[in-house]
């Protein structure tokens, strides 16, 4: 199994900055690709951004340009938010995809965001 913990978040003013870790352990030469998702209130579950193991990224349009997803050697990732705004808030995920020969997903405890206009 993969275990992701993950820290960051918080309360910003719009226009701010902040910047959310996910540590992950365990079964981590198995991942594929880790991401970052939120939800919002009343909102379903989106995919914000995602970095596969070979560094590709993928980012919601609703964020590029603003929001940039990294990976380092040891198993973090990170993503920086810079100009946040009001619809950013919400409950951030991190998810790791991973598996050999079969596919498996793990999830974070998630974070909150809270952009004040």
């Amino acid at each position: 199994q993969v275990q992701l913990v993950e820290s960051g978040g918080g309360l910003v003013q719009a226009g701010g900055s902040l910047r959310l870790s996910c540590a992950a352990s365990g079964r981590v030469f198995a991942i594929n690709k880790m991401g970052w998702y939120r939800q919002g209130p009343g909102k379903q579950r989106e995919s914000v951004a995602t970095i596969t193991s070979g560094g590709r990224t993928n980012y919601a349009d609703s964020v590029k340009g603003r929001f940039t997803i990294s990976r380092d050697n040891t198993n973090t990732v990170s993503l920086q938010m810079n100009s946040l705004k009001a619809e950013d808030t919400a409950v951030y995920y991190c998810n790791a995809d991973y598996g050999l020969v079969s596919r498996y997903t793990s999830w974070g405890q998630g974070t909150q965001v809270t952009v004040s206009s």
